[in-house]
């Protein structure tokens, strides 16, 4: 698509080794950057913005209420003005002022992170950004929820059959309803990619072909403020996990070996890669912990 070389002697045939870096995408990105960290062990082609206690996907009668619905390719630069720029508290932020400062929590809750994918990674990667204070989200996926998510995956078996994107949501809304979920029900291409994600300053891929890698790779890595990949979290046992960073502007995680075509996908490491992705969102946010930093 842009004339990248690929990294094949890392594990990631498709990630391009140059790219566009940093905001003005003039900064080349090479193998040098690459630092290598261990680890021990619902209407289709629309996207929904819902407001806390809504329960459904589909848009009220009437302007007064606080939903927007727009179509993908014109992205969510017109927020309804009743819900505003501030989300009020919740028991789960009250509950987090034990372990955040408020500088914190307000770094936490000032940034868009989008999700590319609601499966194993997207909705388990959401779920624990979402647990740790992050409370703006924008989540794509086309898909419908199966019994052989269930495994794996952030969803309930009266979810089954429900688009995952709108479950998502109800989902996270659960844990704080305060948070704000943008949902896109589609399949993400070249062509739409970037008005979905127009708004986040951070974007998660949690997709599962390589192809689907690929594009989201070459469509925010190094244009995007924080841009998180995963590859390799198939079956169970297996290699260590790894986080690969690319100066501050992207991080790979996972095995880099395993794959699901051959070995099942396993609620452990898939769980532990997305974790892994969630970590490295936080990490970017805040920095790096260190003992009594609140």
């Amino acid at each position: 698509m842009h004339g990248f070389r690929e990294l094949s002697d890392r594990g990631w045939p498709w990630l391009p080794v140059a790219a566009r870096g940093g905001a003005n995408g003039n900064a080349d990105i090479t193998a040098g950057d690459y630092t290598d960290d261990c680890t021990e062990d619902c209407v289709k082609d629309k996207a929904v913005l819902s407001a806390p206690g809504q329960e459904s996907g589909r848009c009220p009668a009437g302007e007064s209420a606080p939903y927007a619905v727009h179509d993908a390719s014109e992205g969510m630069s017109d927020v309804p003005e009743a819900l505003g720029d501030a989300l009020e508290e919740s028991t789960l932020r009250s509950g987090l002022r034990r372990y955040l400062s408020a500088a914190q929590l307000e770094r936490l809750e000032a940034v868009t992170v989008g999700i590319a994918g609601a499966g194993g990674l997207g909705s388990n990667c959401a779920m624990m950004l979402a647990r740790s204070g992050v409370r703006r989200f924008v989540i794509a996926d086309h898909d419908s929820i199966e019994p052989s998510n269930l495994n794996r995956q952030f969803f309930f078996e009266d979810q089954v059959g429900r688009s995952k994107v709108a479950a998502l949501r109800d989902n996270l809304q659960a844990i704080d309803a305060g948070i704000r979920v943008t949902i896109h029900r589609l399949e993400l291409t070249e062509a739409n990619v970037d008005a979905v994600f127009e708004d986040c300053a951070i974007v998660v891929e949690a997709l599962d072909g390589v192809e689907g890698k690929k594009m989201l790779a070459e469509a925010f890595m190094g244009r995007k403020e924080f841009f998180v990949s995963a590859s390799g979290m198939a079956g169970w046992g297996g290699p260590d996990m790894r986080t690969r960073r690319i100066r501050d502007v992207a991080a790979f995680v996972g095995d880099f070996a395993s794959d699901v075509a051959s070995m099942p996908p396993m609620a452990p490491r898939v769980t532990m890669v997305a974790a892994m992705q969630a970590d490295a969102v936080i990490n970017h946010i805040l920095g790096p912990c260190r003992p009594e930093q609140k």
